[in-house]
């Protein structure tokens, strides 16, 4: 009789962006947590400047991240599998993303990365990815998204 295999995870804080690579990780938290019936947390970060004080009203922004958030939740639906979505507001989305997934007590962290250049060509991470990578106390699954037509 084969061994069962230990689930990927127990509780995963996903960092959605936005961008076309949250969707990526949302179906793949969905289907690594299915067999041990992972907790999944979709976090968006808000990130606000310094001269705005950490409870300051962003409302276009928050619906904005409120669209994020209930696209990640429509996804996770389309999978027949339950989300919890989380709207942080802070300086620096790095540091937010990784307080929030202590706070869960994650023991993964999945972030997307956009394929993006810089001027000159060079790939750019940017800096919440190499944060995380360096200060998260779990593990973290960086997601890029394909390479894009405009990008070859």
């Amino acid at each position: 009789m084969p061994e069962a295999i230990a689930p990927v995870f127990r509780r995963a804080v996903l960092a959605l962006s936005g961008g076309l690579v949250d969707a990526m990780i949302v179906r793949l938290a969905c289907e690594l947590g299915r067999p041990g019936h992972a907790a999944l947390i979709a976090v968006h970060v808000v990130e606000l400047n310094w001269t705005q004080p950490l409870d300051a009203d962003v409302a276009e922004r928050s619906e904005e991240a409120q669209r994020v958030l209930d696209a990640a939740e429509g996804v996770a639906e389309l999978l027949h599998y339950k989300i919890e979505s989380v709207l942080v507001q802070a300086r620096d989305v790095g540091a937010a993303i990784v307080d929030e997934t202590a706070a869960r007590d994650a023991d993964m962290l999945i972030m997307g990365l956009p394929y993006r250049t810089r001027f000159g060509g060079d790939f750019a991470i940017g800096r919440a990815v190499p944060y995380a990578l360096k200060n998260a106390a779990c593990a973290v699954w960086v997601v890029r998204e394909p390479i894009g037509e405009e990008s070859k």
